[in-house]
This record gives C-alpha cells, structure tokens and sequence, in this order.
C-alpha cells in the first residue's frame, strides 16, 4: 500500500473576511474532490483570511497511481486563477517503511 499527500499554502485574492474566504476555498475543495476522489481538508492557516493551506491525501496500491493523483492535484491548484500558490510540499510513502 501506498500513501501520498501533497500540501498546498495558497494566497488568497481579493477576500477580507474569513466568510469571504470560505467563500473562495468551497468550490476548490469541492473542484479538488471531483478531480482527484482523494481525501481534500484545509488543513492550516483557518484564521487567516487571506492565507488557506490545503491537503490532498491518496492512498493506493502503487506508487504511480499515488503520484498521478498527486500531480492532477497539483497542476488544478496551479491553474486557478483566483488563487496564488505559494508553494506545494509533497511525500509518498510505502506502508512498510520505518
């Protein structure tokens, strides 16, 4: 089994609420969910209206699947206008590593 999760730390636009910025988030969460039917939370930064950190988490029985998710996710959150991301971290592992 395979595990990956990418985290995504996004600057928001144009959002001077915390009510604005649940606003933006739900529909790429949502969009994120479709996309890639991996597990999507924000994950970070709940109190900061115009920051979100994102986390996508994909669990599958080969390494390529997992990055193949993880890529899908990452070229969407890089294509949305709406949004700058700042930066993603990445990680894949295998079930049995120490």
């Amino acid at each position: 089994m395979w595990i990956g999760w990418i985290e995504f730390d996004l600057l928001l636009g144009d959002v001077h609420s915390l009510k604005e910025k649940r606003a933006v988030l739900r529909p790429i969460l949502a969009e994120l969910r479709k996309t890639t039917e991996a597990s999507v939370a924000e994950v970070g930064d709940q109190d900061l209206h115009r920051r979100a950190a994102i986390g996508v988490g994909v669990v599958a029985a080969g390494a390529e699947r997992v990055t193949e998710v993880l890529d899908r996710a990452e070229r969407l959150m890089a294509s949305r206008p709406d949004v700058t991301l700042l930066s993603a971290g990445r990680r894949i592992r295998r079930s049995d590593d120490d």
